[in-house]
């Protein structure tokens, strides 16, 4: 994964800036944060370490990629620190955005609000980190749209890994607890009124625990976790 470096990245206002035609009238926002050692998967970190994390991260990352790369919808990647070219979004598919704001609802309502004000009419944001999606779950998603103002995936841990909506909704990135588990629930009083669809529960990857029995990730543990090694 490419790290920024004054090679190969350009200002995060040259970017930002950069204009294209929007070919569809569907967005998906990708948030992603900029794989760094010691900077990802925290709470993954303090049992597997600080490397096996990002490695753990880096794989995630490249799952979003496979699984989105392909979606008949313009696609948006937002960075957390810093817009990166030349790395596994690729910038004919992708476009590159940076995240803004103080808190994580405040950079999702800001991102929702570009979009839409770029003429999209559904918008659908999601994490880079969710190994139990599939590019099938994100194109019944957008469907899902046809006939609801707002689609959400709800997380096992509280939270959800998907929201999408057709105009932005403010309230519902406001008032919240964020990595907590009641922002699901406070996310759907803000809905009380709205026509809403909840998809399938999912689990995503935060702990040693989401991922110790799952085959894929065994090769990126430490070999004392890791439950193949002989």
């Amino acid at each position: 994964m490419a790290l920024s470096t004054s090679k190969n990245t350009t200002t995060n206002a040259e970017m930002a800036k950069d204009f294209y035609y929007p070919t569809s009238k569907k967005a998906l926002i990708i948030f992603t944060r900029n794989p760094q050692l010691g900077k990802v998967k925290t709470r993954l970190a303090k049992t597997v370490g600080d490397e096996s994390a990002l490695k753990i991260y880096k794989f995630l990352l490249n799952h979003t990629v496979e699984i989105t790369k392909n979606l008949q919808v313009d696609k948006f990647v937002f960075y957390s620190e810093t817009i990166v070219k030349n790395d596994i979004w690729n910038e004919d598919i992708f476009k590159k955005k940076l995240q803004s704001g103080d808190h994580l609802g405040e950079k999702m309502k800001n991102a929702f609000a570009e979009i839409f004000s770029s003429g999209y009419e559904k918008a659908i944001i999601i994490g880079s980190d969710m190994y139990d999606l599939s590019q099938n779950d994100l194109e019944n998603a957008f469907d899902t749209l046809n006939k609801s103002n707002t689609v959400i995936g709800p997380a096992t841990d509280g939270g959800y890994y998907l929201l999408g909506m057709k105009s932005l909704i403010p309230e519902i990135f406001q008032n919240k607890n964020w990595g907590t588990s009641t922002v699901l629930s406070d996310t759907l009083a803000n809905l009380k009124d709205e026509n809403y669809v909840l998809l399938d529960k999912r689990n995503d990857i935060d702990y040693f625990e989401d991922v110790k029995e799952i085959d894929a990730f065994q090769h990126l543990l430490p070999s004392y976790l890791d439950k193949n090694f002989l």
